[in-house]
């Protein structure tokens, strides 16, 4: 199964890029794993639903027909990190060939991402920056794949 994240904004500071690739290096021979940057920046001057259709324009562009999406958002539904990895297990035995996680931008997701998503998930009831959500969801992928390998890494 195909992981892909994509994500409004672009992140800038190097140490999450470098805590993404440390996580994307492990995974790397298992566990395939794109990150898809939508370099959107939005103008002060949009609105909130200006920016959200924008983005929900651009990221509906990206995904495909056949991707299951999970949208994260703080009012999804919360999972522990064993939950997560049951919930990456089962799409994998349902032969889901492409998993899309969905990171908004500051003003979160218009109602046709939403919409679109198959799943809507909570990686805690506090906000990220979409930078930080990333880092945050790449290495929970890396936790779901050890605990469904079970090679010792979660406590």
């Amino acid at each position: 199964m195909k992981v892909s994240i994509l994500s409004v904004g672009k992140v800038r500071q190097s140490f999450v890029r470098d805590g993404e690739q440390e996580y994307l290096k492990r995974l790397r021979a298992a566990f395939p794993l794109e990150l898809i940057e939508l370099g959107l920046d939005t103008p002060e001057s949009l609105g909130q639903s200006e920016a959200q259709e924008r983005e929900a324009k651009e990221l509906l562009k990206k995904l495909e027909t056949f991707d299951c999406v999970v949208a994260l958002d703080e009012r999804g539904k919360t999972l522990s990190s064993p939950q997560f990895a049951d919930f990456l297990q089962k799409r994998m035995n349902s032969g889901v060939r492409s998993l899309a996680f969905v990171i908004g931008g500051a003003f979160g997701f218009s109602e046709k991402v939403r919409q679109r998503a198959d799943h809507v998930l909570s990686l805690s009831a506090l906000t990220f920056p979409h930078q930080l959500t990333r880092l945050i969801l790449v290495e929970q992928v890396y936790r779901a794949h050890t605990l469904m390998r079970g090679i010792s890494y979660h406590k």
